[in-house]
Formats: structure tokens, sequence, C-alpha cells
């Protein structure tokens, strides 16, 4: 069936061609150790070095949150292990893909995700909501049912199927409670979960009634009750999971076309996944995936890092491919200053130059002319990224230009020394030369201090590090910029800076000692700062620092800066 799909769509298109991959969100079970039934029964290891030997830029692991011991399936319940046992396991699951993370780091990338179990809105919710919080800097969260309140699974044996069946007495009924509980989940923890998982799965072992076949049209209460579904699905700002294992085992795609069209009517976001729990399985459908979700209308879909929704096309287009990855990192960067609960609320958008068109799939956008750039906006907080390089101002400027050891603690010394004469300042440009040195220029504040007194300071204390230190009152701007995916403002401030794998963003008094806080608290850490730019809007002052170092030394740092300090952020990019 997928291999006409394609080849009619191959003539539609024209030569489009469909991408050989896919960035999964349901994608491949881990295996979870000795004290938890396993889902997954390869080494973490071995899955990555397939994924890395096909090629593949991104590799998506997801694990079942433990459930509750009376939520078992029959083989669950022969091995006698009752899953309140696994906590281990599934606390340490989050270790074991950051040790991935750091074996593989620059060959591929790591998501990781966790499907949570609905089992009910008492005890169960609490349940639930405790493992989110085990599942530490989970990159999605799929929520699912998978058993029904009598303790039966959707998804077990034909025999437990038709004993619920039993139980509730016609088809319509087993599928009605499905659907209840489907919804009763979205509402009870929608707000911890980014896609719902494999919306018609009871379809695995019973019969489709022809109400949902044709619920679209039908009168029918049943058929209400999924259009209901659907509804508080778009409402909710949720993804629909299109899941390949439906059809892998033989009864189709999670969901069916028929629904999969009506999600596209209501812009409901899908996210893509092969769901398998064998490495020898491991992108076997991925081409297909992309066939069928076109077939109903859609030409993008989303996947997720760190809970941010990144837009990905289903075509092998580099264009296009290169415009998402700039609106996924702008996204990325403005959501990341946010608070959890605060991520998960759209962003508006305004859309410049070759990014224009996406003002047709962001309906409530706004054009920006022919300013090549993408600006996201939320409540009161705002970045605009561009792939297009800052403009060289070769403005005369009052400056102090250095030449220096490229490590950790060197412009925290200059801007201590700078300090100490209270000289405030204005900008900073940073480059590594790559040979062990870098070069920093600094704009300083007009009469601002004695910066003479810092330098003759800094020359009699650290000669060893600073090479070069001299200032000018009337000196040309120099050029730092090269290629890269820039952020060009935060808040409407100009920092213009290249963003890298780890960043810092802060709005903080602006008045002279006040970054040194931050300079000083990343020296003592050995933390190095390989660009930084600074910006301010009368008395608040605004930084954008690229690093490297450890990110939980990083956080608590941040966290200790004091209320000199508005805002400050790690930024991390886990998307590519």
């Amino acid at each position: 069936m997928f291999a006409a799909i394609i080849n009619r769509l191959y003539l539609l298109t024209k030569m489009k061609k469909l991408n050989d991959f896919i960035w999964e969100t349901h994608g491949i079970h881990a295996g979870t150790e000795n004290d938890h039934v396993k889902h997954g029964i390869d080494k973490l290891e071995d899955i990555v070095d397939k994924a890395i030997e096909q090629n593949h830029p991104s590799i998506t692991f997801i694990i079942h949150s433990p459930r509750l011991t009376n939520f078992r399936y029959e083989a669950e319940k022969d091995t006698n292990i009752k899953f309140i046992r696994g906590d281990r396991s599934y606390i340490n699951y989050p270790k074991r893909i950051a040790n991935l993370r750091n074996k593989y780091e620059g060959r591929i990338n790591i998501k990781y995700g966790v499907e949570l179990e609905w089992m009910g809105a008492d005890l169960g919710l609490l349940w639930s909501r405790s493992k989110i919080f085990q599942a530490e800097e989970a990159d999605f969260v799929i929520g699912s049912v998978h058993f029904a309140p009598e303790g039966l699974p959707y998804d077990g044996s034909k025999e437990e199927a038709l004993e619920l069946l039993k139980l509730r007495g016609s088809l319509e009924a087993y599928w009605s409670g499905y659907i209840n509980e489907m919804i009763e989940m979205i509402e009870c923890f929608g707000d911890m979960m980014q896609v719902v998982g494999h919306i018609d799965l009871p379809k695995l072992n019973v019969e489709v009634p022809e109400v949902l076949k044709n619920f679209e049209t039908s009168s029918h209460p049943l058929a209400n009750k999924f259009r209901t579904l659907l509804e508080i699905i778009a409402d909710r700002d949720l993804a629909l999971d299109v899941n390949m294992a439906g059809d892998f085992k033989g009864v189709g795609v999670y969901p069916s076309q028929n629904i999969l069209n009506r999600a596209f009517e209501l812009q409901i976001p899908v996210s893509l996944g092969t769901d398998t729990h064998h490495v020898r399985y491991y992108g076997v459908n991925f081409k297909e995936s992309l066939a069928y979700i076109y077939k109903a209308g859609y030409e993008q879909y989303v996947s997720f890092s760190k809970l941010i929704p990144e837009k990905r096309t289903i075509f092998d287009d580099h264009d296009l491919k290169v415009k998402y990855t700039i609106l996924n990192k702008g996204i990325e960067l403005l959501n990341q200053r946010f608070h959890h609960g605060s991520r998960r609320i759209i962003p508006d958008f305004s859309f410049g130059g070759s990014f224009s068109e996406f003002i047709d799939i962001y309906k409530n956008a706004t054009g920006m002319g022919d300013y090549n750039a993408v600006r996201i906006r939320k409540g009161n907080k705002s970045v605009t990224v561009s792939n297009q390089t800052p403009p060289w101002n070769k403005t005369k400027v009052k400056g102090l230009f250095s030449k220096h050891l490229d490590k950790a603690g060197v412009l925290s010394s200059l801007f201590n020394s700078l300090a100490s004469e209270r000289v405030n300042v204005e900008t900073a440009r940073l480059r590594s030369n790559n040979d062990g040195t870098a070069v920093a220029f600094l704009t300083l504040e007009q009469d601002n201090g004695n910066v003479n007194n810092a330098i003759d300071f800094v020359n009699g204390t650290d000669q060893d590090t600073f090479l070069d230190l001299n200032y000018s009152e009337n000196i040309e701007l120099p050029n730092f910029y090269g290629e890269g995916v820039y952020l060009y403002e935060m808040d409407g401030v100009d920092l213009k800076i290249a963003l890298s794998s780890k960043m810092i963003l802060t709005k903080h008094e602006n008045s002279p000692g006040v970054l040194l806080i931050l300079l000083s608290a990343l020296a003592s850490k050995n933390i190095n700062i390989i660009d930084m730019r600074l910006g301010k809007r009368n008395k608040v002052g605004y930084s954008a620092l690229a690093i490297e170092g450890d990110s939980n030394v990083i956080r608590a740092l941040l966290n200790k800066l004091g209320e000199q300090y508005y805002e400050a952020n790690l930024v991390e990019f886990h998307s590519m």
C-alpha cells in the first residue's frame, strides 16, 4: 500500500523528495535494567551505534513510566514483578541518557521521552505526577491509555480484550470507555504532556464500530464523543502521535486516515514515531510515515527538545530545513527564558525576508517586510534570530581592545579591574583565535571612571595573561562576525551574537560591578566564555554569553547571582 502512495505522491509533487529520516517522538523503547519488566531488550549503545551506522542525525529513546501494581500485562503477572518496584531503573533512565550523550557527543543528537500511563483520576493521577518529577529534563511526555479501569489492557492479548468486551457489554461501550479515559487523561494532566499517544489503540484487538469509521458525519453519541476528543486535543495545543507500530502489527497506522484528516482540519500538529521495541525494526518505516501524513495534507510535523516543539519538514528541501532550524532555535531560545509552565504557551511570530512564507503556516503571524529574520514574542519577552550575518558598522567608538589567553577567568579579571575604577562596559565582543588566545573589544560608557588606572592594574598583576591591552577614545569597531545563526535582539535590545550550544541570557541592573558577579561566578568554576555581547535599555542591562562547561554547575551558579539579576537563564540547544 505505502509503495503505491509514495509513487503517487512523487508524481504529484513534481520531483519533491520525501526525507529518508524523521525526527522521532514515539521512538525506540529502552530496556530498564533488572527491577522492572523490560519494554525494550537491546542495549542502548547498540541502538545508537546502528543509528550512527545509518547516518541518522538523531535517535529518540522512550520509556514507559512505572505503573501501579494492579495495572499489569499477563506476562508481567507471570514474573511476579510489581511495577511499584520499578523506580530505581526509571530514575536511572535520565542518567543513562546523559552518559550516552557524553559518550557520543558530536556524533549524533540523542533525545529521550516518557510515555506516561493513565490509571485514573485519584491515586493514578498523583502517581503519574510523581513520575514526571522523576523524569528529569525529559524532551517530551506522551500521554497514553493502555489499561481500562477494570485492570485489563487494551493492547494485551485477544483473550483480555474479549474479557473487557464482555464486562462492558458491547463494542460501542468498549470504545466509549476508552474515549472517556482519553478525555479524562487530557483534562487531568494535559499540562504535563506534549503528545497524545496512539489515539485509536483498541483497534489492535477489537473491531472499529461503523459509527467511528464515519465519525465526521455520524450523529451517533459515540461519534460526537470522538469529535469532542479531537477538539480538546486542538484546544490544548497538543500533538497527535502518528504511530507506525499499528501498521507493523497489521491493523494500520495509529490513527486511521479519517482521524488524521480531521486532525489536519483542526490544525492539530502531528509527531511521528515507529514505536519499536527492538533494534532490528529500527528505521524500517520512516519514509512511509511521511507519505502517510502528507496524504492528509500535512507538510510539517513536530519533534521536541526540552518540552519545546520543533517544526520539521517532510520533504528533502535544504532551504526549508535551514529556515526551520533557525525558527526552532529561536523558539527554543525564547522558551528557555520562561518557567516550565509558561513554555507550553504558543508564542507570536513575525517573519521577514525569505521567512515570510511562514506567514501562511502561522496564521496569526505578522510581516517584517524585507528584513531577513524571525521575531518570536511571548508576553513582554522577545528574541529575533537570523542566519544573515549582521552588518558591520565602522563607527568610531570609545573602546578597549584586549588580546589574552583563551581560558576561564580572564574576562572576570578584566571586568574586575574596570569595576574597581567604576568603569561601566556598554558592549563586549569576543573571538577565539583557535591558537590558545582570544581577543575582546569593549565599548565603554562616556566619562565613566578611570580606564587607564584599570589598565595599569591589569598590566601589573596579569601581565602573563594579557598579551595586549589598548584603550582609545576614537577607535573603529572591529568586525568579529562570521557565518552562523545569530541572535539579533532580546526584548528589543540589540545584542547580535552567534548562537552556541550553551548560552547564558541575563537581564540585570545596569551599573558597574553587576556583570562582574556573573563573570566571577563562572570563573570560580572554570567556566570559559567563548563569546559575549552586552546591551542596555535605560537602567536595565542585557547580556548574552556563549559558554563551555558543566550545565548543572552553571545552573547552580545562576540561582545564586542575587537580586541585581532580574533574569538569568542557561539556554541549551538540543535541536539540530
